[in-house]
């Protein structure tokens, strides 16, 4: 049952639009400190593939003092985000531009908050260290849509034990968060999908767990309804912009809802496949969902259906497990986990979905996980290795 209460947290300035991102310069004029360095951390894909010269070229243009930060490569790494660190710490930014997926705004936001400390950014980590009330300003730029990191007081990296650890608090949050269709379509069909899927789990997760209530229900379900609509037509017609502009609300709106109330068991697995071996978030965390959907709806109270509801499936909840497996299908997703889990067993996974770390995303599952379920799980989940 709802609780009779919520709190909702806060919400970064959203900037909304194709083309919105040309405006940059303004944007840095009004959020950061002009007298200081910007220091933009972008994904060195996007350098390459020229995605971000808007960014570069608007901000040289206005005069702006900036360094780009660009050594991100995957998921973020500790090395990574303390080089970043440095980097904003050293000059003394008055400005920190985090544009790209998850990574990219994960690490400039963590940079931010803790660049004018002198602690290094892994003493924040697993609630150690109180976060500074003192931060360098932040803008996010999302060049997908799906990991809602803009939205998230969660920032994550694998730290040196090569364990997914991560920096909470509101304090990480960006001042401001560009949302521009534009920059996510000459993203490929399979990370069209599997960041879908991250956005997808995002909303399904947060309003069907222990911490759901209906305050953010609004978020979770209305990005359920765009992303549910929108992402076959994205990947399979990538240059869609309409599609684009309805996967980025609904990415952003999924983002909200999972600030609000955090996941449950799939992200409990995509979790502990990546403490095994390198694989995309959102594509372990869209396999998973399809693996345990059919067993929570069987005992569903009413959070389910209203999700199925969502999709357009009206209160229907046992067609929910095999809609979504034709969104899978639908969107060419391979039931496949890459080549380096051929090397690990189902007791190997099994035993990370049971680690400190894993654990508070499988107690929020609202339907109980007991030992049989996690064994099952994970061996539905390495058979596709």
């Amino acid at each position: 049952m709802d609780s009779p209460t919520f709190s909702l947290n806060s919400t970064p300035e959203i900037r909304f639009g194709p083309g919105r991102v040309r405006l940059i310069a303004e944007d840095a004029l009004s959020v950061g400190d002009p007298d200081r360095p910007v220091v933009l951390i972008v994904d060195g894909t996007l350098l390459e593939l020229g995605i971000a010269e808007p960014v570069v070229s608007a901000l040289s243009s206005s005069g702006a003092d900036i360094t780009v930060f660009s050594d991100i490569e995957g998921e973020p790494k500790q090395r990574q985000v303390e080089a970043a660190t440095e980097l904003v710490r050293n000059k003394d930014a008055g400005l920190v531009i985090a544009m790209g997926g998850g990574s990219a705004m994960d690490i400039g936001k963590i940079a931010a908050t803790v660049a004018r400390m002198g602690n290094g950014p892994a003493e924040y980590a697993m609630q150690g260290l109180p976060l500074p009330k003192k931060t360098v300003p932040k803008i996010c730029v999302p060049t997908t849509s799906g990991t809602g990191s803009e939205f998230s007081s969660t920032n994550i990296f694998t730290n040196t034990a090569g364990k997914k650890v991560w920096v909470w608090g509101t304090e990480t949050k960006p001042e401001r968060v560009i949302l521009d269709p534009e920059l996510t379509l000459s993203l490929p069909p399979d990370l069209t999908a599997w960041t879908g899927l991250d956005a997808f789990s995002h909303a399904l997760e947060s309003c069907t767990n222990v911490n759901r209530h209906r305050g953010n229900d609004f978020y979770a379900h209305k990005a359920l309804s765009l992303i549910s609509e929108a992402l076959r037509t994205a990947v399979q017609e990538p240059g869609n912009l309409s599609a684009r502009a309805d996967m980025a609300l609904g990415s952003a709106y999924a983002g909200i809802a999972l600030d609000n109330c955090s996941t449950a068991m799939a992200h409990n697995i995509s979790h502990a496949l990546a403490a095994l071996a390198p694989v995309h978030h959102g594509l372990a965390t869209g396999l998973a969902i399809e693996v345990i959907l059919g067993w929570q709806v069987e005992r569903d109270t009413g959070p389910f259906a209203a999700a199925a509801a969502a999709c357009g499936l009206g209160q229907n909840v046992n067609s929910f497990p095999g809609w979504y497996g034709n969104l899978l299908t639908d969107c060419g997703v391979m039931r496949k986990l890459p080549e380096a889990f051929k090397g690990f067993s189902a007791s190997d996974l099994a035993a990370e979905m049971r680690t400190p770390e894993t654990t508070p995303m499988r107690e929020t599952t609202a339907r109980r996980v007991g030992e049989a379920d996690v064994e099952r799980f994970a061996e539905a989940m390495m058979a596709m290795a």
